[in-house]
């Protein structure tokens, strides 16, 4: 039950409130290729529409047309355990109140048995953490009685309005990452964990002093596509209810319990690069990277190439910094999703030569320092190296825009067991041999946050330095992975067993 995905929530009322989530969904398509959904609301009922495959292969033109309504939500999703199935496709939804909710998912919880007790939900039954917070905000809501409706047939408004009050009383149950939207008859709600482990932000449609909607998003770029100005984001532990009335906050958590520390790995790979985080653009903060990481590992080369897409803007820096051209090695086929989060290793593999192609010209006769974001299981970065040097590169210099990742995340990224990350199980010298490049330095987690530049914020590096803010859901076995703690081979890099 772990994934991580984007969402995406808008209300509007006279506007196409679904063609506005088409749009949102297709600027959060990175954050997962495995299923995509919407549910829109008209007032009196919610609507589902949800699948298998990209956003253009779920919803097309007439799917769209049949869903009016004045508020919506959508989900686009990757399953971080290989579990990719229709069942876990979201938004979840749940037929309680007048019109019954929705609810979308970014993020992973830790404590899923305990809440699974709580919700009386057997092994076998749940189908994702979605579901089980779902199921348990059902079962916050009052009981269906006579006195549930008044003298016309109809649900009294303080039943119908019910959303509200049963996140205040499950939220605060709930341990792990989190971003959720939920949609009812007449609110989106968007809420953070108290450590804002996963983005959320607000935006506004129409002029500031006659706002005509609002819009919730993973990115400020899926409110950029939509036309929507950027408010702010959600602050750790927020609730955010917009409804008729507008937009409300409150602080759902104590503050003893709220401690910021966005992922770091969204400023690394995750985030497109004209997503705005701790009001920082992403872009900026790789191109950094890249400079920071010239200096920390200079290398003498011909050329300095970037692993598409996310490893370009730390190329650029790179480059910038150290002197070295700039140039193309790779072509990558567009239309081919990110290998790191299709599930199952095979694919993986298979992915890579599928989506990344040498430029022969480019690269023969030369000595190259690639640069790539990070490094996982070293799928990727052994097959790049192989087709570079078939291509005719003379050396590979590989460079990481990113501390070695020996740790796994708890939290909704791709990280499950240690023993499947390089880092944890190899010295930087075993690395090399492993992925056959003639050097690799990685940039120091120090180096990472002053590339980020934002001075006071708190981040999560759990996947780094093996230090967790939320407790994972059980004791990690460190044992066979302090064999090979990381040395400081090259540059001083260092990363050992928290």
């Amino acid at each position: 039950m772990k994934e991580a995905c984007g969402v995406f929530g808008v209300y509007a009322p006279g506007k196409p409130v679904a063609q506005i989530t088409f749009d949102g969904l297709y600027a959060l398509q990175h954050r997962g290729q495995e299923s995509a959904g919407m549910a829109v609301s008209d007032g009196e009922a919610v609507t589902v529409v949800k699948d298998m495959g990209l956003v253009t292969t779920v919803f097309d033109e007439r799917t769209i047309s049949c869903l009016p309504g004045d508020l919506a939500i959508g989900h686009t999703r990757y399953s971080t355990t290989g579990d990719s199935s229709w069942r876990n496709a979201q938004p979840v939804y749940r037929p309680v109140g007048r019109a019954g909710f929705a609810l979308g998912h970014n993020g992973n919880l830790t404590n899923t048995a305990a809440l699974a007790d709580k919700a009386g939900m057997l092994p076998g039954v749940i189908a994702s953490d979605s579901d089980l917070v779902a199921e348990l905000l059902a079962l916050a809501y009052p009981p269906i009685t006579d006195e549930t409706f008044d003298e016309d047939g109809r649900i009294h408004p303080e039943i119908d309005d019910c959303l509200e009050r049963a996140l205040k009383e499950v939220l605060p149950q709930v341990e792990g990452a989190f971003s959720f939207v939920l949609l009812s008859a007449t609110q989106i709600i968007g809420v953070r964990d108290p450590h804002g482990l996963r983005p959320l932000c607000v935006g506004r449609l129409g002029p500031e002093d006659r706002p005509d909607g609002w819009v919730l998003a993973s990115e400020s770029p899926a409110l950029d596509v939509v036309g929507a100005q950027f408010v702010r984001e959600l602050e750790p532990g927020e609730l955010v209810v917009i409804d008729a009335g507008g937009v409300r906050s409150e602080r759902l958590f104590p503050a003893e319990q709220v401690e910021p520390t966005l992922c770091i790995f969204e400023f690394v790979y995750f985030a497109r690069p004209d997503a705005r985080l701790y009001e920082r653009e992403v872009h900026g903060a790789r191109r950094r990277m890249g400079e920071l990481l010239a200096r920390q590992a200079p290398v003498e080369a011909d050329l300095v190439m970037g692993v598409p897409e996310s490893g370009v803007p730390a190329a650029e820096g790179f480059a910038r910094a150290s002197g070295i051209t700039l140039g193309q090695g790779l072509v990558k086929n567009r239309y081919i999703g990110r290998t790191f989060i299709t599930p199952g290793q095979a694919a993986r593999e298979s992915g890579v030569r599928r989506k990344l192609n040498p430029l022969r010209e480019n690269i023969f006769g030369k000595r190259l320092v690639v640069v790539d974001d990070s490094i996982v299981r070293g799928t990727t970065q052994r097959a790049v190296t192989r087709m570079l040097r078939e291509a005719g590169a003379t050396e590979v210099h590989l460079r990481i825009s990113s501390p070695p990742l020996a740790w796994p995340c708890f939290y909704g990224i791709d990280l499950p067991e240690r023993d499947q990350l390089v880092a944890a199980t190899m010295s930087i010298s075993e690395i090399e041999e492993f992925l056959g490049v003639d050097s690799l330095a990685y940039l120091s987690l120090e180096n990472l946050k002053t590339a980020i530049d934002a001075p006071g914020a708190g981040f999560c590096a759990a996947c780094i330095t093996g230090e967790y803010p939320v407790p994972p859901p059980f004791e990690l076995d460190v044992r066979r992975c302090d064999e090979h703690p990381q040395s400081d081979e090259h540059h001083g890099v260092a990363t050992a067993p928290a």
